[in-house]
């Protein structure tokens, strides 16, 4: 544990340390405010539950693509930079680098997601609206970020540079997000399937509406543990060809 400590802290300071990490984070609060004022709140007049919700919709399309662009360094950079080796021979194992590496996305994440909580509270202060509902609708967004990190820590895992990582990353996110549709035009068995293994559409939106279902959770935590053994197995065949 203390192992992996030392890699969540050595690649959350590099967040800070790097231009790329304050663009990140600066990025997301951007566009999500733009979202917030465009869209959420708009140009009718809504219940606040509903301006509350439609919030939650879009913050949850930022959490996605900022889950990739978090991630996608972690493991391609050090490929990229011919540090990979020098890590790899330190008395690490694959699974404490790759979870110190996604526990330092996720710090990373959760404070972006901390950040943003005034848009959020600008409703509370103005409006009625349930503090329950706003805590279920950041847990949403914090599993669905992990989700997406644990993903695209996976193509980092296989790609040998950035750049084609987070295209693995938004891909493999992409898909799972647009599996709804393909149910839409399959039959049962099958449409269900789809329909639960789909990203968000099923999953995320009662978490916006102030709902905490115990099979949501299971599902994103799910996918995050098994994307994450996927990067551990990724990087000891790696080792192996090696």
């Amino acid at each position: 544990m203390n192992a992996v400590l030392l890699i969540a802290r050595r690649e959350l300071a590099a967040y800070f340390a790097t231009l790329s990490g304050i663009l990140i984070l600066s990025g997301h609060l951007l566009l999500t405010g733009l979202l917030f004022n465009a869209y959420a709140i708009g140009a009718q007049p809504k219940l606040s539950q509903a301006v509350l919700e439609d919030y939650f919709y879009f913050a949850s399309g930022m959490a996605m693509v900022t889950g990739v662009l978090l991630a996608m360094r972690l493991i391609a950079e050090e490929r990229q930079l011919q540090t990979l080796v020098l890590l790899r021979t330190a008395p690490l194992t694959e699974r404490q680098i790759v979870w110190g590496k996604f526990l330092s996305a996720l710090a990373f994440f959760t404070i972006i997601l901390a950040a943003s909580l005034y848009l959020p509270a600008l409703i509370f202060v103005h409006g009625k609206v349930s503090l329950l509902q706003i805590a279920a609708g950041y847990l949403g967004l914090l599993l669905l970020g992990a989700a997406c990190i644990a993903i695209t820590l996976l193509a980092s895992a296989w790609c040998g540079t950035q750049t084609m990582a987070g295209a693995v990353g938004g891909l493999l996110v992409t898909l799972l997000l647009v599996l709804w549709l393909a149910a839409r035009i399959t039959e049962e068995p099958l449409k269900s399937v789809l329909d639960y293994l789909a990203l968000h559409n099923q999953h995320f939106r009662p978490f916006g509406q102030g709902v905490v279902n115990v099979r949501d959770v299971f599902f994103y935590v799910g996918l995050t543990a098994l994307a994450l053994e996927a990067a551990v197995a990724s990087l000891g065949a790696w080792r192996w060809r090696e």
